[in-house]
């Protein structure tokens, strides 16, 4: 078992070899899980209110 310090140690060794996206490549990632988020939600809900008007227009 290896002790927690030799494991942080393990751990910062590992994070130095990761390759990390620029600010504008994460920024521009991040806008994009936004706006397709936001889309698909406007979709779902459009989708929502319609089968529930047509569940009330079947009950009535």
């Amino acid at each position: 078992m290896v002790s927690p310090i030799g494991y942080f140690k393990e751990v910062v060794r590992e994070l130095k070899k990761v390759s990390w996206s620029s600010r504008k490549q994460t920024v521009n990632k991040t806008m994009l899980v936004i706006a397709v988020s936001t889309l698909l939600a406007v979709y779902l809900g459009g989708l929502d209110l319609l089968f529930q008007k047509l569940t009330e227009v079947l009950i009535k």
